[in-house]
């Protein structure tokens, strides 16, 4: 599988961009924005998008929906409980200075426990409201790409409309601790960790 990280945006949202190698078929999770960057991977890797799938719903994360969906056609897929989320990024930019597009309402909804596929990859999908009630994670055997959920050394702010911290702490700890020590995260924002060092050295999660 072909994987390619890259921070967008001026929050420096992580947007990955995941690629079947034999099917050339691609998914691209939390295109916040950089467009431009995202489609010159995808032209690198000879990549078409198939899906696009969004952690959350808040504007760091899905600033590029709009124009990706008009380029490759790619169906938007989000947790129900943050739909609403999609028509409102224009204003929640601008809380903070920033010009960002709303996102065209999503496809398709995810669901906890729910396989999406492109190519020959499939992940799963895990509900980890905490962050934003519509937070998600997605798992494949070995790597876990957790959003806002869990950060290297840090869990997601819960100081937002609709977040909680207790929710958030629970969801990692009933949907992500039990995945194997190895397993390489890729959150939202910072550098990539492990399941292992996040559940020994992570404050949060050893309290």
């Amino acid at each position: 599988m072909i994987i390619e990280v890259l921070p967008v945006g001026p929050l420096q949202v992580n947007c990955v961009i995941l690629g079947c190698s034999t099917t050339r078929k691609a998914a691209v999770i939390d295109p916040g924005d950089d467009f431009d960057s995202i489609v010159a991977i995808l032209k690198k890797h000879q990549l078409q998008v198939e899906i696009i799938l969004n952690t959350h719903g808040h504007f760091d994360h899905i600033g590029a929906n709009a124009a990706l969906k008009k380029s490759s056609g790619a169906p938007i897929y989000i947790h129900p409980e943050d739909k609403k989320l999609l028509q409102l990024a224009s204003a929640q930019g601008a809380l903070y200075g920033l010009t960002v597009p709303n996102s065209p309402p999503a496809d398709h909804e995810l669901d906890d426990g729910q396989k999406v596929q492109f190519g020959e990859q499939e992940f799963t999908v895990l509900h980890t409201p905490g962050h934003s009630p519509g937070g998600v994670c997605f798992y494949t055997e070995g790597l876990l790409i957790s959003g806002d959920t869990l950060f290297a050394g840090s869990v997601g702010r819960t100081d937002l409309p609709g977040a909680s911290h207790q929710q958030l702490l629970d969801s990692i700890r009933t949907k992500l601790a039990g995945l194997p020590a190895p397993t390489r995260v890729i959150p939202g924002h910072g550098p990539d960790t492990s399941m292992g060092q996040e559940l020994r050295y992570n404050p949060f999660l050893n309290d």
